[in-house]
């Protein structure tokens, strides 16, 4: 089949996938760490009190997805996407209207949950278990609507913060979920798609199902689990605290936001390469080569002071994003099959949400108490690179058994 014929044939399941990930760009730390300076402002918070409280939040909804998410191995994606989005929205409508810290707590503990938790959870597992001969494809696609989110969200929400102040900005957040997601997704979900024979038997590799239990006492599955991860660390570390690095550089906030696109660019790049490779490749022969955008990207970003650093920062960032999670979201079903796909990746989504969880508050800390954020960063890149040597062997060890 080719590419566009799949795309022609499989149009209904490729949507709902690609606009499930772009709503949750509602609750990505992009998208929320542009109300970090409103917030520390108006309740008194430091970079580090922020940062804390961002990370106990996200360490909460790691803790709730493995329970939450093991739900699509038993409702359709319709029922479950639905409760999600109205949840989703609530938590939006909270923080619109946060008058205490604990508020804000609740809200960041929602947002995670049901947005970098569990709407992306559906949109990748939903893509996986879909199709199985072109997994690669249909993953690149969905995550086609993360980078979509990173264009247009941060600078929509940055005029609208302008115009109507954050509060508002977060309210218009939720009736977008309600009055546009939602109507459209519970259409789009109303029919699930179930794989042939045939491509399933094409796509086995080794044909047996893992069952969850079996992935934890498995040592790959947490080796590869802290190397692939390392861009939800470095990635929600640096951009939410994106406000304290541009005051740093004495960049413009403005400028800075519009360089969302270039990493949008990298992500679309990368998703729509990186498909056509896995179905053609393997996931486990593509793993070793994930990290090494973001480690580039680091380095440059610890150097080059100048706000073109920005750019090509977000740019690799962008790259490193679509080649792993594009990886990643082929790669569980490929070597753990699709029969408990949605109890196997709610935890490897816990586990990412954890690393993404432990960024902010961890460099926060060390802001606050003078590390260099050069410094921190150079650690970002030599924890890539290590990692990088890593997930090589983990790929050989995969093709053993």
């Amino acid at each position: 089949m080719t590419y566009f014929g799949f795309l022609r044939d499989n149009a209904r399941w490729l949507s709902a996938s690609y606009l499930l990930a772009m709503f949750s760009g509602f609750g990505q730390t992009f998208f929320i760490s542009l109300s970090a300076g409103d917030l520390r402002a108006e309740f008194g918070l430091s970079h580090g009190d922020l940062g804390l409280l961002y990370m106990l939040a996200t360490l909460g909804s790691a803790l709730a997805l493995p329970y939450v998410g093991k739900s699509l191995d038993h409702f359709p994606v319709q029922k479950i996407a639905m409760v999600v989005i109205a949840g989703f929205a609530l938590f939006c409508l909270v923080l619109a209207n946060a008058f205490a810290v604990w508020m804000v707590a609740l809200s960041f503990f929602g947002l995670r949950l049901c947005g970098q938790g569990m709407m992306t959870h559906t949109a990748i597992t939903a893509a996986g278990r879909w199709f199985s001969a072109q997994r690669g494809r249909a993953v690149s696609i969905a995550m086609l609507g993360f980078p979509t989110a990173e264009a247009l969200f941060p600078l929509c929400f940055v005029i609208l913060s302008a115009a109507i102040g954050w509060r508002g900005a977060w309210t218009l957040s939720a009736l977008i979920l309600v009055l546009a997601a939602m109507p459209v997704l519970f259409v789009l979900l109303a029919k699930d798609r179930i794989p042939s024979a045939a491509e399933v038997a094409s796509a086995s590799i080794g044909g047996k199902q893992w069952t969850r239990g079996e992935v934890l006492r498995d040592p790959r599955f947490w080796l590869v689990s802290m190397g692939v991860n390392a861009p939800a660390f470095v990635g929600t570390a640096v951009l939410f605290h994106q406000v304290y690095l541009v005051e740093l550089r004495g960049w413009s906030l403005e400028v800075f936001a519009s360089a969302f696109l270039f990493m949008a660019s990298g992500v679309v790049g990368a998703s729509l390469i990186v498909g056509p490779l896995i179905d053609r490749f393997s996931a486990r022969r593509l793993l070793p080569y994930a990290l090494l955008p973001l480690c580039v990207g680091c380095l440059v970003l610890a150097n080059v002071h100048a706000q073109v650093a920005a750019f090509v920062f977000l740019g690799l960032v962008g790259v490193g994003n679509g080649f792993n999670g594009t990886l990643i979201g082929a790669f569980w079903p490929e070597v753990y099959g699709t029969r408990y796909m949605g109890a196997i990746r709610a935890v490897a989504f816990s586990i990412m949400v954890f690393a993404s969880a432990a960024g902010p508050g961890l460099v926060g800390w060390l802001i606050d108490i003078g590390v260099s954020f050069d410094v921190q960063v150079l650690g970002m890149s030599l924890y890539c690179l290590v990692f990088t040597a890593v997930l090589a062997l983990m790929s050989r060890a995969y093709a053993r058994h």
